[in-house]
Formats: C-alpha cells, structure tokens, sequence
C-alpha cells in the first residue's frame, strides 16, 4: 500500500495558485494593452469637459466680478439663492422651462403625425422624407434668421404678405400689418424650434413605425378592428418608448437652446431663457459668480434629463434583444 503525497483535488496548492496568479496577471496586460490606445483620449475629454466644469463649480461659490475687484471673496450659497429667489432669473427659469415643454410637445405631435402619413406608401415617398428632413439639417443661427426675416418681418415676411393676400381677396384697402415678434415674441421662438425639430421627431417616430411586427396589425384587421382602435391600442403603445426617447434628447437640447433667442428677440420682451440670461449675466453684466451658478444648474437639469435618455435607450436595446 502506498501513500499518496497529492493534495485532494480542490485544494490550492503552490503551483495551482502560481498558474491561477500568471494568468490574471496575463488577463490584466491584454485588458490594459486593449485600453491604452484609449487613454488619450479619455485625459483629453477631462481636461476639455470636466476641467471646466470644476472651475465653473467654484467660480460659482464666489463673489466675482471684475468691475468692484476689491468684493472679490468666497459667497457660500449666496449665488444659487439668488438664482432661485432674484424675479428675473425666476421669469427666465419659467420661460426655459415653459418653452421646453411646448416645443417638445408640439414637435412630437406634428412629428407624430408627419410619421404615420409617411409610414404608408404613395409615389415620390422617398422625396417627401428628404424633404421633411431638411429644417433639421439648417444651422440653427440660420433658421431663426429665416423666420425673423422671411416669415416675421412686418414689411415683407410672408406671413403679413398671405394676411394682405387674403385682406385684399375679401375687398380690404387697408390690411392689418402686425408685428409678429413684438405682439407674441416667445410664441415667435417656440415658432421656429417648434419648425427645426418637427423632422427629429418624425425620424424617431418613423423608425418605431417600421419596427412593428406587420402581422399583428394584419391579425387586428381581420378581426374587424378599425384603423382608431389599431392606433390606439396597437401603434401607440408601440411607440411609446420612442416618443420618450424624442421627447428627452428633444429637452436636452431645448432646454440649451441660445440661438433662436438671441436671433429673434435678443431676450426682449419677457423672452429670456436660462441659457440667454446667463450670457447677459457673465458677458453683460459681469457677474461671474451668478452666471456660474446658473450655469452648474442647467448642467445638473441636462444631467437629470439625459440620465433618464439613457435609461429609456438601454431599455429599448433590452427589448430588441429579448426579441
């Protein structure tokens, strides 16, 4: 009878564990070697995006501006009260918001319906979705000159010259010439927004169309359901998730919106947004301080908005590969 000196099996013993550690350490190198080419690009976006924003962050802390350099001094919270309580910054914070909501909303129902007529085939379909296509694709500086001077101007926009069109057709000398932006100047700029983002929301909303699985609809209509109720309980719960994910990236970046605002209406009239009075706050009226912690809080509003895309995104990416 002999007796064996191997350890049971299971048991770690030297060698196993010099194997076990070589390859982890191998496992590391490959995962590092597959990294490294990444790294410079990861420093550069630090140093590009999260670097200023620190500095934004205790700029914003501060009592900063450079025409009284002697008041220059640690402020606490005094700033990010003042963003919540100051009346103006509260009109500005009302007006991003109140125009978020409309745009986005009126954008997904005309994107909405945009889609569906699209979704069905007729000649030249190809064309029309080229040209539906085309607002979103202007510059966005560009498209609100378009509307404040093609289609707003009191003197020769197209909106006033069909108003005299019309007046005239009816036997009028004297036609009403209004003036579109000053009688009505944030419906001027959820106007044009409203006009640019349309087409976003038709693309999202177009592609959910044609992810829906044919056959159940053609099963529905056999059945003797009508095109309101295929609509209602087959299409719209289809797109549901699409018309979230428009209507967050839609926020993101409407609620950032600069240009139309400064184009159309340079913040006169009651139409400031956030992003607007913080270019009048730092550049204008030089108030470092404030204007950064406007800033920080759009950021941390976009960071909110984005989190809850992302998790709307990652859910539909669940769903099509459950499928």
């Amino acid at each position: 009878m002999t007796t064996g000196t191997s350890a049971p099996r299971g048991t770690a013993t030297p060698e196993r564990l010099e194997v076990r550690t070589d390859r982890g350490s191998a496992r590391r190198t490959a995962d590092w070697a597959r990294r490294a080419p990444l790294l410079p690009a990861l420093v550069f976006t630090i140093v590009v995006t999260q670097l200023p924003f620190v500095v934004t962050l205790v700029v914003s802390f501060m009592s900063w501006n450079p025409l009284a350099p002697d008041e220059r001094g640690f402020a606490g919270i005094d700033n990010y009260v003042q963003v919540f309580t100051d009346p103006f910054l509260l009109d500005a914070v009302v007006n991003t918001l109140v125009m978020t909501v409309t745009v986005v909303l009126v954008s997904l129902v005309l994107g909405l319906g945009i889609a569906l007529l699209l979704d069905r085939r007729f000649p030249g379909r190809g064309a029309v979705r080229t040209m539906m296509i085309a607002p979103f694709l202007v510059v966005p500086i560009a498209a609100a000159l378009l509307w404040k001077h093609a289609l707003f101007n009191p003197s020769y926009g197209l909106l006033n010259g069909l108003l005299t069109s019309t007046w005239r057709l009816f036997g009028s000398d004297s036609p009403p010439q209004p003036d579109w932006i000053s009688s009505a100047p944030r419906i001027a700029i959820e106007a044009a927004l409203v006009w640019q983002w349309t087409p976003f929301m038709m693309l999202i909303l177009l592609a959910g169309l044609q992810s829906r699985a044919l056959d159940v609809v053609e099963a529905a209509r056999m059945d003797g359901a009508n095109s309101w109720q295929i609509f209602r309980h087959l299409t719209l719960p289809h797109l549901r998730q699409y018309l979230e994910l428009g209507g967050l990236l839609g926020s993101i970046y409407i609620v950032q919106n600069f240009d139309a605002v400064y184009t159309i209406t340079a913040g006169g009239l009651g139409s400031a947004n956030l992003p607007y009075t913080i270019y009048q706050t730092f550049f204008q009226a030089h108030e470092y301080g404030i204007a950064s912690a406007m800033g920080v809080v759009t950021v941390i509003a976009t960071i909110i908005i984005a989190t809850f895309a992302l998790r709307v995104v990652s859910s539909m990416f669940t769903e099509e590969t459950a499928r």
